[in-house]
């Protein structure tokens, strides 16, 4: 059925049905800054670690555009698919080109399905929650007055269930785990700023995002750094999976060692304080997932980028040191295998990601400049 403008540019939708208003308005207005964003992320990785997918779906309400991506590695190549289409102010509607998200069941099973299409790839995968969601601390970062980031996030750990097929070939996804996530706020979209702030500020980012699963915990690790090395949003969590309360790690900390000639780490450790002592996690790197793959930092399927009524695009990556080493690559998802230390002294093996995003000065790790590397 179609929707009814009422006034102006304002119209209804069909989440307005819904008993999720948050103001006086219909669902399809979302404040007032042109930059508010609504998004869905998965990751998955078989239980050897040989293939790891990324998935996204962004809703931009102010642009009127939602798009998605779906990216598959084997370690050799990364192969993608890109979709966007006008949102037509319907943020209910999450399907865009074969791609589309659904909610079987909320904060606890989502579905994620890729439709038969050019590229090869295919999916129809279920994530089923291991404990519920933790909500990160609230992220906000201005650039000078003007807000650069101001983004609420739920995180969730958990267990596959449907397939993957690539090339014909069919990979039963039963066994396999990630996490997913879903963000919503304001960060730079779409086209960027004409005018930028004066004076210029250099761009500095430093982020680490690792979420890892383990037989009876989940563990959940972030930090943003600035210049110094100082963090401006750090937390680490411990969530025992027999539904007692999640731990939340005193002094969280991490030590990264970096492959030459990249901003990438070869291998991590995490550290943090529980009342009964301390926890340690140390990763080892094993295969690497470029964000831009799912449209993170791309220079033309980036988010919310418009890309005419109804776009489908595919792009194949090979994966090697070379292409760690290029500028454009810097933002990844690093799968790893981990060993959870607990106070105790049990050691505990699972697997998870150490995503990256480095640009600019960190004093600790010895970056100086934009881009200067290992």
């Amino acid at each position: 059925m179609k929707t009814t403008k009422i006034q102006g540019n304002t119209m209804l939708t069909a989440g307005d049905d819904y008993p999720i208003h948050q103001a006086a308005t219909p669902v399809a207005i979302a404040g007032t800054d042109r930059n508010f964003y609504d998004r869905f992320f998965f990751n998955g990785y078989s239980p050897d670690g040989t293939l790891f997918f990324g998935g996204a779906m962004g809703i931009y309400p102010h642009l009127n555009i939602i798009d998605a991506a779906f990216s598959v590695t084997d370690g050799v190549t990364q192969r993608s698919m890109f979709a966007s289409r006008n949102l037509n102010h319907e943020r209910m509607d999450t399907r865009v080109g074969p791609i589309s998200v659904k909610i079987e069941h909320p904060l606890q099973r989502v579905r994620l399905t890729v439709a038969d299409n050019e590229s090869g790839i295919s999916a129809d995968l279920v994530f089923t929650g291991r404990a519920a969601p933790i909500e990160e601390p609230r992220f906000t970062r201005t650039n000078g007055a003007r807000t650069l980031m101001d983004i609420t996030r739920m995180t969730q750990n958990g267990s596959y269930a449907g397939h993957l097929k690539i090339d014909g070939k069919t990979h039963d996804a039963k066994g396999w785990m990630g996490t997913r996530d879903r963000s919503w706020g304001v960060r730079p979209i779409g086209a960027p700023d004409t005018q930028p702030m004066l004076p210029p500020v250099p761009f500095q980012f430093y982020w680490l995002w690792a979420p890892l699963n383990f037989k009876d915990y989940a563990l959940f690790f972030h930090t943003n750094d600035d210049s110094t090395g100082a963090p401006w949003n750090r937390s680490a969590l411990l969530v025992p999976l027999d539904g007692s309360e999640p731990i939340h790690l005193s002094a969280p900390a991490s030590t990264l060692v970096f492959k030459p000639g990249t901003r990438h780490a070869s291998s991590a450790q995490l550290t943090g304080m529980t009342p009964a002592g301390p926890v340690t996690v140390d990763l080892q790197i094993e295969r690497t997932f470029f964000m831009n793959g799912i449209g993170y930092t791309h220079p033309t399927r980036g988010h919310g980028m418009y890309q005419g009524e109804d776009s489908l695009a595919f792009e194949t990556l090979n994966v090697g040191p070379s292409t760690e080493a290029e500028v454009g690559n810097n933002h990844i998802q690093a799968l790893a295998s981990a060993t959870l230390t607990l106070p105790d002294g049990r050691k505990v093996e699972g697997r998870g990601v150490l995503e990256q995003l480095i640009i600019g000065p960190h004093a600790p790790t010895g970056f100086k400049d934009i881009f200067d590397l290992a």
